[in-house]
């Protein structure tokens, strides 16, 4: 480690950089302070813009986020067109950025917009990334739609998705509901953590209100139940192509780009790499195995929009020509060079 130290540096190049975030997390394995580093980390609550803008830029600088909420949201317009009255269940919703675009579409929709109403679920340690409350999104999202003209409810549920019940999502008769899994599941505890195996029981709880349409958007990575060895070369190969990413977009002399590093990414790494069991948060699956899991729960594929394909090719002539967009077996994914990062698909 000592030898180590003098190799790595968070301002180097980007081997440098995840070098010394994966220092860190052995560092923290062998102090077992991984937990710690990670709540604070997450929890020491800087200006709420500050940090807002911290995962503004990841959002503007890599389109990893661009493209999984575009993605879930061709299958959301596509599965609703027709509807009249839409709820929209969002297990993690963040700062709200998805549903910017889909409001914006559903008001262009020929024959008027359906009446939206979204349920925002998210933890209170999620407030650290918009600077408060639900409420701050609902607000914004409101005001969005009213300039739009789409009628619009928002309903928050605060609470982490472990304890989601039927009765939070307040479902209604007569709505078309579309549920959605961002980035989400993979916080989950399924099996090897629980008995109570929330990753499941979610899906089960969320096939029992029969949506239209569920869609899944996570990191093409397999770090769940892995052994410790394995797990660290899946986080080393994934990890580099990140930061390799935002090194092409983010120069190194840009300030924020530590930051960016530190707050948005470094903080799952060192989980990943120095937490076990139930601390162990940041836990990762291929989509062959979220596959097995959908249709356990029983839900069948449904199929992609060739729309979104073509958006999103359009969207990453922004960026770097190092990005890949492919589609295979019915599902999205969005990849760096030779390694695949993030897969979206949809779900009835």
């Amino acid at each position: 480690m000592d030898e180590l130290r003098q190799m790595v540096s968070v301002s180097g190049d980007p081997f440098q950089r995840l070098g010394a975030y994966m220092l860190e997390g052995l560092v923290a394995r062998l102090a077992a302070s991984g937990s710690s580093i990670y709540k604070s980390l997450r929890c020491k609550e800087p200006e709420s813009a500050e940090l807002l803008s911290y995962m503004h830029i990841l959002y503007e600088v890599c389109p990893y986020f661009k493209f999984g909420y575009m993605s879930a949201n061709g299958a959301i317009a596509e599965a609703m067109k027709d509807e009249d009255r839409v709820h929209i269940i969002d297990f993690q919703i963040g700062q709200g950025s998805q549903w910017i675009t889909l409001i914006q579409a559903f008001a262009a929709r020929p024959g008027g917009p359906p009446h939206i109403r979204i349920t925002g679920i998210d933890d209170s340690t999620s407030a650290y990334a918009r600077g408060g409350g639900l409420h701050i999104v609902g607000r914004r999202l409101s005001k969005l739609a009213e300039h739009f003209k789409v009628p619009f409810e928002f309903h928050a549920t605060a609470i982490s998705g472990c304890d989601v019940q039927l009765h939070n999502l307040g479902v209604r008769p007569g709505e078309a509901l579309a549920v959605n899994f961002a980035f989400m599941l993979h916080h989950m505890p399924d099996e090897s953590v629980s008995t109570q195996n929330h990753r499941d029981r979610l899906l089960r709880l969320v096939r029992s209100l029969s949506p239209k349409v569920v869609t899944l958007v996570e990191q093409e990575s397999n770090t769940n139940t892995a052994a410790f060895f394995p797990r660290f070369l899946e986080t080393l190969d994934y990890y580099t192509a990140m930061f390799e990413s935002i090194d092409v977009t983010l120069s190194r002399e840009h300030k924020e780009r530590i930051n960016v590093e530190q707050h948005c990414l470094a903080r799952d790494l060192v989980n990943i790499i120095a937490c076990e069991g139930v601390e162990r948060v940041e836990r990762h699956e291929v989509l062959g195995k979220w596959r097995s899991r959908f249709a356990m729960a029983g839900f069948t594929p449904y199929p992609l929009s060739s729309l979104v394909n073509g958006t999103i090719k359009k969207l990453l002539e922004n960026y770097s020509d190092r990005y890949r967009l492919q589609e295979r077996d019915g599902a999205l994914y969005l990849g760096w060079m030779n390694r695949d990062l993030v897969a979206s698909c949809a779900w009835k």
